[in-house]
């Protein structure tokens, strides 16, 4: 899997996202109004990271969850990356 270049992940992040680029990673920071939420949340974007097979990594701190996208084996962010960042900023409401 290719990393993408920064100009290509700023095109894509423009479009929309919810997410930002901080180095070789795209950055999400959800707040839930308690720590139930920030649960649910991530048991959201876990079964999303298991249907794909790609994983962010995530820090829940009571009812904010940071999460950080990179594909580790290719050293950057990849189109595998903006994937899995739209299909997370596509969740239901009640589901974040």
């Amino acid at each position: 899997m290719d990393v993408l270049d920064p100009a290509s992940v700023d095109t894509a992040l423009a479009q929309g996202m919810e997410w930002s680029r901080e180095g070789a990673e795209l950055v999400k920071v959800h707040t839930g109004r308690a720590f139930a939420d920030a649960l649910a949340y991530v048991n959201a974007v876990g079964a999303l990271a298991e249907e794909m097979d790609h994983h962010p990594d995530i820090d829940i701190r009571w009812n904010r969850v940071t999460l950080r996208l990179s594909t580790h084996s290719a050293g950057g962010i990849s189109e595998a990356d903006l994937l899995l960042a739209r299909r997370i900023d596509a969740l239901p409401a009640d589901r974040t």
